[in-house]
């Protein structure tokens, strides 16, 4: 990085920063701290939910997704639009009539305390480790491609987060957000410019797209039905329609975000904003990386993206010397081909540069492996290096900044609403109402700062002492799937079954959520082969199912309270 990419870096990342903390400095009561006096556009709203979904792993990894895989990934927005329209009819009206704080605030009116605190705390557990992941997951990548320092990188986004989330709450979030996706999205239109620019001079974007698609990187809908099948049409529009569901609609990260509308109205349109707007913007981000990879069919890419500092021997060296020799061959073969590119044209010629690229990726797994036996802690999936390693080979200085900027301030807009949702969860849903009944509005807002530092630093903490784990944008929602179809469950169970109480409700989330972490077990020892998006449609199934059989069997007795008194 030249000292222009620094300054740039820099520059954006303390803007950012004293922007937020500036523009909301005078709060000065609960209400103005969580949910910024309810004064928030539809515009801000929308580009906050957006902000707050598309973390730092969502421009690191779904490039390197789209590189490796093509853009059927996709397909796992599909029931996005639809979740939008069911949150906007069945939950906003809900939260606004009572004027509630966090989303579990409405479980104590239609249950009891017990499922309140219970589904809240399985919000505080998926989001704390979430929170930790979004600080960890830039860190490694950068630390590892720039050589910085780990623990330090991981200190300097959370600390950055810490400074304007303690000061302004949750409108400092939005604001800094806002901001944010637009220096985002500029980004990446630089990125994609920059992309077919280092294609050669005869071949243009189209051209790319028609490469793209000939080594089968375009496939977009896949209808397969196969439950183990992550990106599919089916997955999308169930297990991605009922994940999207409990995020947007129950997750306090999210209804955080429109819950400062100035109206239901402003909420609702800036839930539709999302839904309109998400899929096309996670198109486009694939779309990046789909010309990443038609550039690497030029321009020779690495046999492997993330950097090898394994001490070898002279005979270790010379294995694979030879398998990336091999590697050299088959590429330069594939390149040949590919400058005379024309799809129509060419059907057999398409046919050998198909099947180079197979014997491609076979020598490129055949590398990893060799380095897996010299190294077992070789970590062999690199698809979140791709993207970078492109930023920091093919684009001009400063631009490499900007880009980097992106990364931090996708990171950082991420972290700020889960910290701020985090605090006021636990300052709501618990410091309130077990602890501290009173009403001095200044005690309350200090108590929620120190619980937004707390959280700032344990997601700190689990960031330091984090380690890899396959793609990190299948991480983050693995972990949303554990707990969110529960929730979503429990949610359900209190809008659409009047009938039932509070006794039930508890039960059907307690076995629902054995049931999910069991069957996660059980995929993980490969025992069954279900993809993690149907977790979502299990774990809600699960406690509808039990919820409806449990209060059938202890009648319609009353709430939970009225039953232990019986």
């Amino acid at each position: 990085m030249s000292i222009l990419d620094w300054m740039v870096l820099m520059g954006t990342l303390v803007l950012i920063v004293a922007y937020g903390t500036w523009k909301t400095r005078k709060n000065n009561n609960l209400q103005s701290y969580l949910k910024g006096n309810n004064s928030e556009n539809w515009a801000t709203i929308g580009l906050s939910i957006m902000a707050t979904q598309a973390s730092a792993i969502t421009f690191l990894s779904t490039p390197g997704q789209a590189y490796e895989s093509g853009m059927g990934f996709v397909q796992f927005y599909f029931g996005l639009p639809l979740a939008m329209i069911i949150i906007s009819i069945f939950f906003l009206p809900v939260y606004y009539r009572l004027k509630v704080y966090t989303a579990y605030q409405y479980l104590e009116q239609r249950f009891d305390v017990k499922v309140r605190s219970f589904t809240a705390f399985l919000f505080l557990a998926s989001r704390g480790l979430a929170a930790g992941i979004t600080i960890y997951a830039p860190s490694i990548i950068l630390s590892t491609i720039l050589g910085w320092n780990l623990q330090l990188t991981c200190l300097l986004i959370g600390g950055l987060v810490i400074i304007y989330t303690v000061s302004g709450g949750s409108r400092a979030v939005s604001l800094t957000q806002k901001w944010q996706m637009g220096i985002i999205m500029a980004g990446m239109f630089f990125a994609l410019y920059y992309v077919v620019g280092s294609f050669p001079d005869n071949i243009g974007f189209m051209d790319g797209v028609d490469i793209a698609g000939s080594l089968g990187k375009m496939e977009i809908i896949d209808l397969d039905t196969d439950l183990g099948n992550r990106y599919t049409l089916l997955s999308g529009l169930t297990g991605g329609l009922f994940l999207f569901v409990s995020y947007f609609g129950t997750d306090q990260s999210q209804v955080q975000r429109y819950l400062g509308g100035k109206s239901l109205k402003e909420s609702r349109m800036g839930l539709m904003f999302n839904g309109l707007l998400k899929i096309p913007m996670q198109f486009f981000i694939l779309i990046v990386g789909v010309m990443v990879f038609v550039s690497f069919q030029f321009n020779r890419p690495p046999i492997v993206f993330n950097p090898v500092t394994i001490e070898m021997t002279a005979e270790q060296e010379l294995q694979l010397g030879e398998i990336e020799a091999e590697y050299d061959v088959v590429f330069e073969e594939k390149r040949a081909l590919l400058k005379e590119f024309k799809s129509a044209e060419k059907s057999e010629e398409n046919s050998m540069i198909q099947n180079l690229q197979v014997q491609q990726d076979s020598i490129r797994q055949s590398y990893k492996s060799a380095l897996m036996k010299i190294d077992p802690e070789f970590e062999e999936k690199d698809s979140d290096y791709i993207f970078l390693t492109f930023i920091l080979n093919y684009l001009p200085h400063g631009l490499i900044g900007l880009l980097l900027a992106v990364i931090f301030s996708a990171a950082m807009s991420s972290t700020a609403g889960e910290l701020n949702a985090l605090a006021a969860t636990t300052t709501i849903d618990y410091y309130k109402k077990f602890w501290s009944k009173s009403d001095d509005e200044k005690k309350d807002l200090r108590v929620s700062k120190m619980l937004t530092i707390a959280w700032g630093f344990l997601a700190i903490l689990i960031a330091l002492t984090a380690g890899m784990f396959e793609n990190l944008i299948q991480l983050v929602n693995i972990l949303g799937s554990l707990f969110y179809g529960t929730i979503l469950g429990i949610f359900l169970l209190a809008l659409f079954f009047k009938k039932t109480h509070a006794t039930a409700a508890l039960i059907g989330g307690l076995v629902a959520q054995i049931t999910v972490l069991a069957v996660h077990l059980l995929k993980t020892y490969e025992i069954i082969d279900i993809g993690y998006l149907m977790y979502n449609f299990i774990g809600c199934a699960v406690v509808i199912l039990v919820g409806v059989i449990v209060q059938k069997l202890i009648g319609n007795k009353g709430t939970y309270k009225e039953l232990i008194d019986d």
